[in-house]
């Protein structure tokens, strides 16, 4: 029995999508789908866009104290800072899978001790990263960066490790927030952040004349404030998902521990892949050429990953919802939906890097060999983008799925195992210099892609709607009988 929804779509009896028949089902489910998709993604790209600005405007800022200061600072914040960041975001993930399953199960109540859980699990995870920071200095010479460079970062690491402590609070409170669709409240306090860490990063390094200490110091007050905004909406506005501290955080934390890793894992493989590139391009022959032009390629591929880290997020939250929902027509309709949107507009920044392929690295240097160098890049830069719109919606589904620790296994293969060899023996043996690393590593990256399109078209929605509720029932929830909630695809 099919019932109209006031939206115009069409539903089973049990709220899940009946099977496509028609062309006109067809585009209600994915204009269905693509609201629904869009009204979560669009605010957390802006968050996303307004962060990455935290980091750049700080860049921006340092380079007006001095070339050897912004060079410091830039190689803290872009090694140093993207590993934590990385991993901490991995770490936090785990929430998308617990609070969005938990969400569409009903068990709203639950989200407030998740998201404590997932505060106790970061900061614990925050101290064990601390070593990292305090010995950044030999860290960074060990990675071949010139001593006074080294130096003056070590000590520009050391004061930004409350920045660090920051994430703990702040991912756990987002993940919270977009497992409820309540996403606005994500890019307004990022956008008052961004619009507030400009002047004060000029009162604190022009002004008073701090330096590179000043920028530290608004890294850090503005990195807290964004963590206290959120906690503060979280209590005054989400009484529904929050109860107040309970002792029951500490309830099956091992098994949220086993998953955070699993999710941190998965995320740090994807993240240290893409830095590996920059580390072997620079034993190349002409090294300064290779690695400035595929700086500049990677800059451009940087901005494009924001709005897919938002469509992640999304899809993540459109698949744990509607499998604790019971739904998993709808869950499969949102990833296909998805998948197909994100693969078209991977298509159109690649056409768009291709036109402009002689001219967009004058944004960057007036070097005639660096803007051939990155002219000759220019088709595997659209290459990786195409790849890299589809490979973060399946990074979400996996997280909104709770298959992290399979992808992390894909993710070992396909990039370690398989290409990041390849792009070595290219590169080096045959040498291809860096279009043969990038090639190689693009390689790994395509069949990773492949392997899991092929999980996904051969999953059973059914069998992750049963997992699901299973979960929900093991970590605390309360949720129908699985013949209550699911359909059948």
């Amino acid at each position: 029995m099919e019932t109209p929804l006031l939206n115009g779509s069409l539903t089973s009896g049990n709220g899940d999508y009946p099977p496509v028949r028609s062309y006109n089902d067809l585009k209600s489910v994915i204009w269905i789908e693509t609201v629904k998709m869009w009204t979560i993604a669009a605010p957390i790209v802006f968050n996303m866009v307004c962060q990455y600005g935290i980091n750049s405007v700080t860049n921006i800022f340092v380079g007006h104290v001095g070339d050897f200061e912004l060079s410091a600072v830039a190689i803290s914040l872009s090694v140093i800072g993207t590993f934590s960041f990385g991993f901490m975001l991995g770490m936090g993930s785990a929430l998308e899978t617990l609070c969005g399953q938990a969400f569409g199960a009903g068990q709203v109540h639950m989200l407030g001790i998740y998201m404590q859980r997932s505060w106790i699990v970061l900061i614990v995870t925050c101290i064990f990263l601390m070593p990292i920071y305090i010995f950044a200095t030999p860290i960074l010479k060990l990675l071949g960066q010139e001593d006074s460079i080294a130096e003056y970062a070590g000590n520009f690491t050391l004061l930004v490790i409350p920045q660090l402590f920051s994430l703990a609070v702040n991912f756990p409170t987002q993940k919270f927030l977009q497992a409820q669709t309540k996403v606005q409240a994500l890019a307004w306090i990022g956008f008052v952040a961004l619009a507030l860490h400009i002047p004060l990063l000029w009162l604190l390094i022009f002004v008073f004349r701090w330096g590179t200490n000043g920028a530290a110091i608004a890294y850090n007050i503005t990195n807290w404030a964004i963590a206290v905004a959120q906690v503060v909406y979280v209590i005054g506005w989400c009484n529904e998902g929050w109860n107040g501290l309970s002792w029951s955080a500490f309830n099956e934390i091992w098994a949220f521990v086993r998953l955070s890793i699993a999710s941190a894992v998965m995320l740090c493989l994807e993240i240290w892949y893409m830095m590996s590139i920059i580390v072997l391009t620079g034993h190349l022959d002409n090294a300064v050429v290779a690695v400035g032009s595929l700086s500049i390629c990677m800059n451009f591929n940087g901005w494009e990953a924001m709005l897919f880290i938002g469509i992640n997020a999304a899809i993540s939250v459109r698949v744990s919802n509607e499998l604790g929902s019971g739904h998993p027509r709808a869950a499969k309709y949102s990833i296909y939906v998805t998948v197909v949107q994100s693969f078209l507009i991977g298509i159109l920044f690649m056409l768009i890097i291709l036109i402009a392929k002689d001219y967009f690295a004058i944004i960057f240097t007036n070097s005639k060999d660096l803007q051939l160098a990155v002219s000759k890049l220019a088709f595997l830069l659209g290459i990786t983008m195409v790849l890299n719109s589809v490979q973060p919606v399946i990074g979400g589904v996996a997280i909104g799925s709770g298959w992290q620790a399979l992808v992390a296994y894909v993710n070992i293969c396909c990039y370690y195992i398989f290409g990041l060899p390849l792009g070595f023996l290219l590169g080096f043996k045959a040498n291809m210099g860096v279009t043969g690393l990038w090639g190689g590593m693009i390689a790994g990256t395509a069949l990773q892609t492949l392997l899991l399109l092929i999980v996904l078209y051969r999953t059973n929605w059914n069998e992750e709607v049963e997992q699901t509720l299973d979960r929900v029932r093991k970590w605390g929830g309360q949720v129908m009988s699985k013949e209550e909630t699911i359909g059948v695809v």
